[in-house]
């Protein structure tokens, strides 16, 4: 009946299989289409994938296992040899993975070291992109590999402070590729900001912990300032290349004289010791604040350090109303607030020894001391000052981002 494949009727062929086949598993489907195949004879393999849907790989695959000795080849119950099955796109195309972080990265928001980070550009827009470089990338294989990597596309956040600035995602890519160059040569990259100002005293601290049922934390109803107690100013740096954390608090004023005092601090008691050779610095900072990019103090406080380290300083600032962008916000405050949550920040001395505390599982270290400095507000730097300051701008937003030089040469060593 089977021996012209014209002859067949591929119709009972059909109905034949459809009833058996919510009986079979991947393996047995293949094997059935196969005997089929056999019994059809010459272009039998044909004419059961046009019946059954199988394809033809499939059936020849089925046929040679009909001709071996299956016990010897596939584990009891096992569908597939080891490593069997269509390989995964990202296996076959190796450089598919690295190109959609490098389309994501400069605009990366949210944390990059606690699960979830998200991208405001969407899984159709990365999927296009990927095309047109060359990939073979659908919407829904960029969206599974985003979650594998820990992203998430989400929905508008309140993220931006201000307006926004024409240049902000040239500053933020500029910054991005000036940190690679950094990180790559072994030289310094440290995030530096100042935490928000805390209350000392017994008063309400944002967050909950685990307390006997009934028995919470008493504080007061109203925060007001107690004058001998005053605030704290955590004023943080973060190394991107070691993650580690270096926090002075203040208790005085937030100012560029006690910002780059903190500065100096971790490159004393920690980034010296982890740098010998580095040829250089690279900070990055926000626009405003005591580490403003308009600030003269600032920058003549910089160019003192860069004398004391006898190395090249360079600030990368931000975009004015972006500074949730930067590194510290994410891979160090944050995490400074989660562990002193619930907790009534006493005294300067506990709130110090909880700062040190923190620790993540990703590896973070932190170190803080308690700056007793008086760092008056309101210094006036003249344009003498400021004219003796050696500072490069950069070819790119030059009041972004410059480079300050030690004015005087190492001294030699006798």
């Amino acid at each position: 009946m089977y021996a012209i494949p014209g002859m067949v009727d591929e119709g009972t062929m059909r109905r034949r299989f459809r009833l058996i086949e919510r009986h079979l598993d991947e393996r047995m489907r293949r094997l059935v289409a196969a005997a089929e195949a056999e019994a059809v004879g010459f272009g039998g393999a044909s004419v059961v994938a046009r019946a059954t849907g199988v394809s033809r790989r499939a059936i020849r695959v089925g046929a040679r296992e009909l001709r071996e000795t299956l016990g010897s080849l596939l584990p009891s119950r096992r569908i597939r040899r080891p490593g069997g099955g269509r390989k995964r796109t990202v296996t076959q195309d190796p450089t598919l993975q690295r190109d959609l972080e490098r389309l994501i990265e400069p605009v990366t928001r949210g944390d990059p070291e606690t699960p979830l980070r998200w991208t405001c550009k969407s899984v159709r827009r990365l999927s296009a992109e990927l095309k047109r470089r060359g990939h073979r990338a659908s919407h829904r294989m960029v969206a599974e590999i985003l979650h594998q990597l820990g992203y998430s596309l989400q929905a508008n956040a309140k993220t931006i402070e201000g307006t926004s600035h024409p240049d902000r995602n040239a500053q933020f890519e500029h910054i991005n590729k000036r940190v690679r160059q950094y990180l790559a040569k072994g030289d310094p990259v440290i995030s530096v900001d100042t935490k928000k100002k805390e209350l000392v005293g017994e008063f309400k601290n944002g967050g909950q912990e685990l307390r006997p049922k009934g028995m919470p934390e008493q504080v007061p109803v109203h925060d007001f300032v107690i004058p001998e107690l005053g605030r704290a100013i955590p004023y943080g740096v973060y190394d991107l290349g070691t993650n580690t954390g270096w926090v002075s608090v203040g208790m005085d004023h937030d100012t560029a004289e006690f910002a780059v005092e903190t500065i100096r601090r971790w490159w004393r008691w920690m980034g010296g010791k982890r740098y010998p050779q580095a040829q250089r610095l690279l900070i990055t900072a926000d626009a405003g604040g005591s580490n403003g990019s308009r600030l003269r103090l600032w920058k003549t406080e910089i160019q003192k350090l860069a004398d004391e380290m006898q190395i090249p300083i360079s600030i990368c600032h931000f975009p004015p109303g972006t500074s949730k962008w930067n590194r510290i916000e994410h891979r160090l405050f944050s995490f400074i607030s989660q562990n002193w949550r619930g907790k009534p920040l006493i005294s300067h001395a506990v709130i110090v020894k909880l700062i040190a505390a923190t620790r993540t599982e990703t590896g973070l270290k932190v170190k803080a001391r308690l700056d007793t400095n008086s760092y008056p507000d309101g210094i006036k730097v003249s344009n003498t000052d400021l004219h003796n300051v050696k500072l490069r701008p950069d070819s790119f937003h030059g009041d972004w981002n410059y480079t300050i030089f030690p004015r005087t040469a190492v001294p030699a060593k006798t």
